[in-house]
């Protein structure tokens, strides 16, 4: 079974930073896609950014030019560096992995809150 860990998060003032972590304990996380998911109280849950096996990237509209997905597959982690964050960001976030066919498994959540 494939357990995901998420650290990193925190308070942060405005136009600060963050670095999200996110270690798989299997080696399959070489061959799937990474992602970071958020939500907001009362809203869904969305996604912020990912990052395929072979090194596509995705980013959300609200986050791009400021969050930067990266992954390590020798280290089994995905990192979400976020910078110049805004009280919008405040939300709890998911990593996920994601091997279609085989495992769609979800973090625990980490809160980030960003204040004014």
């Amino acid at each position: 079974q494939v357990q995901l860990v998420e650290s990193g998060g925190g308070l942060v003032q405005a136009g600060g930073s963050l670095r999200l972590s996110c270690a798989a304990s299997r080696s399959i996380f070489s061959i799937s896609t990474m992602g970071w998911y958020r939500q907001a109280p009362g809203k869904q849950r969305e996604l912020v950014a990912a990052v395929t096996s072979g090194g596509n990237l995705n980013y959300a509209d609200t986050v791009k030019g400021r969050f930067t997905i990266s992954r390590d597959n020798a280290k089994n982690t995905v990192y979400l560096q976020m910078n110049s964050l805004k009280p919008e960001d405040t939300a709890v976030y998911y990593c996920n992995l994601l091997l279609v066919g085989s495992y769609d498994i979800w973090g625990q959540g980490t809160q980030v809150t960003v204040s004014s």
